[in-house]
């Protein structure tokens, strides 16, 4: 796949469409002509060398820089109206829960802010304490953000994140701080949660064994400028268990993708 732009604009069957976008800081061009289609539902990971702008898309599609050309729209809407329907949410690769405030406290914090500020929240069918129960916190609803190891810090922003029902959750190296056994269990309780909640998934690494493992699809970026160097299917079973990491076949796709960054 080259990035082809084959849906209309528009088309709400599609989560994200970028059609020729570009973002520039100053003269330097940090994404060039990045043309996707990304449906409702997919889980897609992003993986290039440092400096390719892998979170600069995020920031792109999510509102927080413009672009200096081209296209972007989620769900039909253009990312400012996406925006402020709250139809996509960001977790960082640091959790940035407030200090003061409980695990719970910290995910009703963007309810809170919509109420006070009059804006109509949409609430999803969980609660935030049932959201710490889907996280893997239940039992530390009140405790505070030092009171809890990284990987817990983690799983709360991400049920922040999930608080408003977005229907696009955007990931900037959640996971890149955390040891590897954390690692690996907030993968697969990520995967647990796509599964359940359906919520479409972009999510930047710079681990392709966790680009592999995560993914339906690998979106792999080219350097100076930014660009989409190929799109990679991953044809791998449902649901996944670290074992697979083990298999010829996930093996090659680790292969595969190795052979791509060396060349860009």
């Amino acid at each position: 796949m080259d990035g082809s732009h084959t849906q209309k604009l528009g088309s709400r069957s599609i989560a994200a469409s970028l059609n020729g976008a570009c973002v520039k800081f100053g003269d330097f061009t940090a994404l060039a002509d990045i043309s996707l289609d990304i449906e409702p539902g997919d889980f897609w990971t992003i993986l290039g060398p440092s400096g390719c702008g892998k979170s600069t898309m995020l920031r792109l599609v999510s509102d927080l820089v413009p672009p200096a050309s081209g296209t972007v729209e989620i769900f039909g809407k253009t990312t400012e109206a996406a925006r402020l329907a709250r139809e996509f949410a960001f977790v960082f690769q640091d959790a940035t829960l407030l200090p003061w405030r409980s695990a719970l406290k910290n995910v009703e914090l963007p309810l809170e802010i919509g109420r006070k500020r009059g804006i109509t929240i949409p609430v999803g069918d969980r609660t935030p304490r049932e959201l710490l129960e889907l996280v893997g916190l239940k039992g530390r609803e009140d405790a505070l953000p030092h009171e809890l190891s990284g990987g817990m810090r983690q799983r709360v922003a991400i049920a922040r994140a999930l608080v408003c029902q977005p229907k696009l959750l955007l990931m900037d190296e959640p996971f890149g701080a955390l040891d590897e056994m954390t690692r690996d269990h907030l993968n697969l309780q990520l995967l647990d949660i796509w599964k359940e909640t359906g919520t479409t998934i972009l999510f930047v690494t710079h681990s392709i064994s966790e680009s592999v493992f995560l993914g339906q699809k690998v979106l792999m970026l080219e350097s100076n400028p930014g660009r989409v160097k190929e799109v990679v299917d991953i044809d791998l079973p449902l649901p996944r268990k670290i074992a697979l990491r083990d298999t010829p076949q996930f093996n090659t796709y680790c292969a595969r993708l190795r052979e791509l960054l060396e060349e860009c």
